[in-house]
């Protein structure tokens, strides 16, 4: 079958052109680049969906940017690849250690920078926890979060026993426990394993860039180094960011852009907007506008396909239908009870009807198949040495 001269290369056609009569005698064919080489054919094309830890922040400003319901249906498609959709995890969050915190966080009532309706408590007795935990278990909670208001837990021995108790108290529950404690050292990680906890959250709340316009305290590598310490101790990772602190899109992409380049993405990212409280800094800030946090959300999403993304504080603000959208767009954990630390929180009663009205269903615990082991510690012999 003869063969068109557009389906042969112009590399073929040179002879034929240059033999031709009349004036195409003198032209030589165009410019052709080498062909590729076996390696550039062989370079992988990124898809939807797949796990990447090599992205360019200007690849997530563009899905930032984006047609809002074009990126939410994308991030949708994402979130049905790897997980289930209508499947939302609830989780309790309850404040064992109120107010009198050394940190300077702009955004927080429980700092002793600022005065606040927030009056500074000891840390609480384990009973009470056991309680609220069971509470949030009988409610359909699967995971329960316990948030002291520290630096770090320096000086703080008795406490942190205490605490250790807490974890493995719970998780004889059959429930996922997470902890946030501020700082943490790799020791200190490695025996919260062992107790049992199953998630360690630390937020980066925003751009390295913005960081320092929030929280002086301590620094932006800080809190990396206790996720990387939570980490290296097989703990899940819990960190996401606040919207809302004054920050612009570039820096909510920039937050995005940092987790997405660690070495394992973060199990869950939540995503707070601010609930500004007297007496901080930011209490005259403006409300984040709904379509800024499902940009936010569904980027994550698109970005982080394997992790929960968690609508964290702030959920009160919104309407049922914005919340929707939301679980539309990616979201797949929220936070439920009588209080989320020191802000509202939407009831146990509200939410399951919210979420039967919109077929969806709450999480099983532990569905990961978590394991119990410290990576790198395989007999109580290591463990006495490494602590």
């Amino acid at each position: 079958m003869a063969l068109s001269a557009r389906s042969i290369r112009p590399t073929l056609l040179a002879p034929a052109i240059r033999n031709a009569r009349g004036h195409a005698v003198a032209v030589d064919p165009p410019y052709l680049p080498p062909s590729p080489s076996v390696q550039q054919t062989q370079r992988r094309r990124w898809v939807d969906g797949d796990v990447r830890h090599d992205w360019r922040r200007s690849e997530i400003q563009k899905i930032f940017d984006g047609p809002l319901m074009e990126t939410i249906f994308r991030a949708a498609s994402v979130h049905r690849i790897h997980q289930d959709a209508s499947r939302i995890q609830l989780c309790t969050l309850m404040n064992i250690k109120t107010g009198g915190c050394t940190e300077d966080c702009k955004y927080c009532s429980q700092s002793s920078s600022y005065k606040t309706p927030t009056k500074a408590s000891r840390l609480i007795d384990i009973e009470p926890v056991l309680q609220a935990a069971r509470e949030a278990k009988a409610n359909g909670s699967t995971r329960f979060c316990m948030g002291a208001a520290w630096r770090d837990l320096a000086g703080k021995k008795s406490g942190f026993e205490k605490i250790l108790k807490m974890v493995t108290e719970v998780r004889g529950m059959g429930m996922e426990v997470c902890t946030t404690l501020g700082m943490l050292s790799p020791e200190q990680a490695i025996r919260l394993k062992q107790a049992g906890l199953s998630a360690y959250n630390h937020n980066l709340d925003t751009s390295r860039e913005f960081y320092p316009e929030v929280v002086t305290s301590r620094s932006y590598d800080d809190r990396l180094a206790t996720i990387d310490a939570v980490r290296d101790a097989g703990i899940s990772v819990c960190s996401g960011g606040i919207l809302g602190l004054g920050e612009k899109d570039e820096d909510r992409v920039g937050l995005i852009h940092e987790v997405s380049r660690m070495s394992q993405h973060p199990e869950s990212f939540p995503v707070n907007t601010l609930v500004p409280i007297e007496g901080t800094p930011l209490e005259k800030n403006d409300p984040v506008a709904v379509h800024t946090v499902l940009r936010t959300i569904a980027t994550a999403r698109i970005v982080l396909p394997k992790t929960i993304i968690r609508l964290a504080a702030g959920r009160h603000t919104f309407s049922e239908v914005e919340q929707a959208m939301a679980f539309m767009a990616g979201a797949n954990a929220i936070f439920t009870g009588e209080k989320m630390l020191t802000t509202p929180c939407s009831g146990w009663e509200e939410d399951k009807a919210m979420l039967g009205r919109w077929g969806l269903r709450g999480q099983r615990s532990f569905e990961d198949g978590e394991s119990l082991d410290v990576p790198g510690l395989n007999n109580e012999k290591e463990v006495s040495a490494t602590l």
